[in-house]
């Protein structure tokens, strides 16, 4: 039996048992992890052509300004709002907001006149709700303006407001 494990020995050194292995424990794990890298690199597209830079697009300003009020249209001028800002701090900070409402119909001044009360109460409440934050930035405009709009036009059914106009906008 000696002799057996003797010669078993002698044939796994010659034989090449040792580079299997090698071959199994080495090579092999680094061919997967290169195919894995060139295969990530392919899916990723990094050796792609870059994209082509943006194409200018010159519009026409008549397209993209916003619709010039028609003949029948008329402003609607509503006074001067001045509220307290909902804060948590005891310092009041205060908004006061000129704006203009532009009326699709000009005989509609009358019945618009005649609902002001109901619009001023309408916007009061609601601006009394805003917080500073709620007002920062152009989007934060934007959104008082068209939440503004949609108020006043419930408001006012069935008259048509077109557009609600900022005039003058102080936080303090």
């Amino acid at each position: 039996m000696a002799d057996e494990a003797e010669d078993l020995e002698e044939e796994g050194e010659e034989g090449g048992g040792g580079a299997r292995k090698i071959i199994l424990f080495v090579v092999l794990p680094l061919l997967l992890l290169i195919g894995a890298g060139v295969g990530v690199t392919v899916m990723l597209g990094v050796f792609d052509e870059p994209p082509p830079p943006p194409e200018e697009v010159v519009q026409d300003p008549a397209t993209t300004a916003e619709p010039e009020p028609s003949e029948q249209s008329a402003v609607f001028e509503v006074p001067d709002l001045i509220v307290n800002l909902n804060t948590s701090g005891r310092k009041s900070t205060f908004l006061k907001v000129k704006i203009s409402l532009e009326i699709a119909n000009a005989a509609d001044i009358d019945e618009v006149n005649q609902k002001l009360p109901r619009i001023v109460d309408t916007f009061q409440v609601y601006l009394r709700e805003l917080r500073m934050e709620d007002l920062q930035g152009s989007a934060g405009m934007e959104r008082l303006r068209h939440e503004l709009l949609r108020r006043v036009n419930i408001a006012v059914r069935p008259v048509p407001v077109r557009a609600l106009l900022f005039k003058e906008m102080l936080v303090q």
